[in-house]
């Protein structure tokens, strides 16, 4: 018998060369409205990406990428 899991989801943003692993604080909001939850404690997210999610260790990881300081 086949047993469907929901995967959990975990936020990832890299801040001057450190990895910080963010919980997710609402299942059910999507990716944007999490990245502006946070955004009230790391302001850099204000600017920031997201990447496309990969599933790692059971858990779905988003990588919240900076777009500060890049040209283009």
């Amino acid at each position: 018998m086949l047993l469907a899991t929901q995967l959990e989801r975990v936020f990832i943003l890299n801040d001057k060369g450190q990895n910080i692993r963010l919980t997710d604080p609402e299942p059910r909001w999507s990716v944007e409205a999490v990245m502006n939850f946070y955004a009230n404690t790391y302001p850099i997210l204000t600017t920031a990406k997201v990447s496309a999610p990969k599933i790692k260790d059971d858990n779905i990881e988003y990588q919240f990428e900076s777009v500060m300081g890049t040209k283009g």
